[in-house]
């Protein structure tokens, strides 16, 4: 089962603000590398709030390459492979938003969300966000900066497959109760919960 987790960082609100971007790459269920980059986004000021989490403020991307200078080394690594984020519905739109601000066309790939398939894995806890379930899971990392978001992500979704016998996308209707997510030039279908309907008796 191969797959890439992805992590953005935004300096404000606007999710067409992204200063880092973190991938990590899994490969047969082992993590093989992970990588992080720091962004120049186009608005310079920054919200003291998203600071204040990530820690990341406009001294340390002023000489750093915009998204669209950076997604020509990004692109190669995530076109048509399959991307999984936590929380994919802020990820994935922090990607299109910026695609678009840049006039850039959307990659062809395929992502799901962790966040909605933890729920399917790991019943009854009180949260789902990142640092419940990794504290749930043993998962010790740095969180809120791109790479160990990422990682972290790699280190659950591996546990979450093995704990419901993943070993394709084929499987995740049935296992993981989850629809796969798509982008594609013009457009997206979202990555969501597949609905289960009760067999009539």
């Amino acid at each position: 089962m191969d797959f890439i987790t992805i992590d953005f960082e935004t300096a404000t609100a606007q999710r067409d603000s992204p200063c880092e971007i973190g991938l990590t790459f899994v490969e047969n269920f082992k993590i093989v590398d992970s990588k992080s980059w720091l962004i120049k986004p186009l608005y310079e000021e920054f919200n003291s709030f998203n600071i204040s989490i990530h820690g990341i403020r406009p001294r340390d991307v002023a000489d750093k390459p915009e998204f669209d200078v950076l997604w020509n080394e990004i692109k190669p690594l995530i076109e048509n492979k399959f991307l999984i984020a936590h929380n994919a519905g802020f990820d994935f739109s922090v990607l299109r938003k910026t695609l678009e601000t840049y006039n850039l066309p959307f990659p062809e790939l395929e992502y799901s969300c962790s966040y909605i398939f933890s729920k399917k894995v790991w019943f009854g806890l009180p949260a789902y966000d990142l640092k419940t379930l990794c504290n749930h899971n043993g998962i010790s990392f740095n969180h809120h900066r791109a790479e160990a978001d990422s990682r972290a992500t790699a280190e659950l979704v591996i546990k979450a497959f093995k704990k419901n016998g993943v070993t394709s996308k084929d499987d995740f209707p049935e296992k993981l109760r989850t629809q796969i997510g798509k982008l594609y030039i013009g457009g997206y279908k979202p990555s969501g919960t597949k609905k289960y309907i009760r067999p009539k008796v």
